[in-house]
Order: C-alpha cells, then sequence, then structure tokens
C-alpha cells in the first residue's frame, strides 16, 4: 500500500511556513485577518467628536471639503478609525496653533510627548488629534490640485485618529 504525499508537502511547507512567520513576527493570522468589520460606532463617534468643530474666528469649512472625511482602514492587521476636517484660515499658522492648544486641552486633550518640536500633537485615552496645515505640494499629493485658499493663510486639516 502506498500513500500519495504530491499534495501534502506543499501544505506542510505552507503550514511551516506559517508558523516560523508568526513565531519570528509576532503576528498571527487572526491578527492579519482583522478588518474595519464592526467599527460602524467607533466611526459615528469619531466624526462626533466636538474638537473637529472647534476653529479659530474667521476659520471657514473649505470648499469641497464640506463633509466630515470619516472611516476605517486596514492594514496587515492595524485597525484604524479617523475623523478629519480641513479649514480655510486667513490669519496665520500662530493663530491656529495658539487656538488648538487652548481648545485641545479644555477638551481634556494632552501635548503628545511622542511629537516631534513644534508639532500640533495631542492624545486623549487611546486617540490622537494632529493639526496639518496645507501646501500646495501636499493638496497636489492628495489629488486636491492648485488651492489657493487652503495653501496662502493658514490652510489646515484636524484629524483625530485612534487604533483599535
Amino acid at each position: 500500500m502506498s500513500f500519495r504525499t504530491a499534495g501534502i508537502r506543499p501544505l506542510s511547507l505552507l503550514l511551516a511556513t506559517v508558523v516560523v512567520t508568526s513565531a519570528l513576527t509576532g503576528c498571527t493570522l487572526m491578527d492579519l485577518a482583522r478588518d474595519c468589520e464592526g467599527t460602524d460606532a467607533e466611526v459615528g463617534e469619531m466624526a462626533a467628536l466636538d474638537i473637529l468643530d472647534s476653529r479659530p474666528d474667521e476659520a471657514t469649512v473649505a470648499r469641497g471639503f464640506e463633509e466630515i472625511d470619516v472611516g476605517c482602514w486596514s492594514d496587515s492587521g492595524d485597525v484604524m478609525v479617523y475623523a478629519e476636517r480641513t479649514y480655510a484660515f486667513p490669519g496665520t499658522r500662530a493663530d491656529v496653533a495658539a487656538h488648538y492648544r487652548t481648545a485641545a486641552q479644555q477638551d481634556g486633550w494632552s501635548p503628545d510627548p511622542e511629537a516631534a518640536p513644534g508639532d500640533l500633537s495631542f492624545v486623549k485615552e487611546t486617540m490622537s488629534l494632529q493639526i496639518v496645515f496645507l501646501t500646495a505640494e501636499l493638496l497636489a499629493e492628495e489629488g486636491h490640485g492648485s488651492r489657493p485658499d487652503l495653501s496662502t493663510g493658514a490652510g489646515y486639516s484636524i484629524s483625530v485618529g485612534s487604533y483599535e
């Protein structure tokens, strides 16, 4: 009686590769399979955060960005929910920075101890908050073309994210 091993060898090799890979990287197949399913409630909570609507006087929601950009992305087992607003502001970056340092503190956010000096990054519980000033180059990279209303003065985006 003989056994056919042609199908067993590739399967054994695959299983051995999975076991070694998970041992070396600390990832399991379940970690790699995580996705955004079931995150709708968290995404909704993120979009409802008051800090997203906080803005300096004279700042307006940028044309074409009227809706809060919300969602979830997953990559190699990392799942992040996020919400982002984009504002046009005729004032200076210093005015924007002063506004958000005060607003974030009043809303319970703390400066991110891991942020680079000068970054407007804050943390609260498991969430991170970041203010990013928009430039013509950044807008072009993101497919928004030439937007003088956002690349002059202090056009910026405010985003909140949390890894699940």
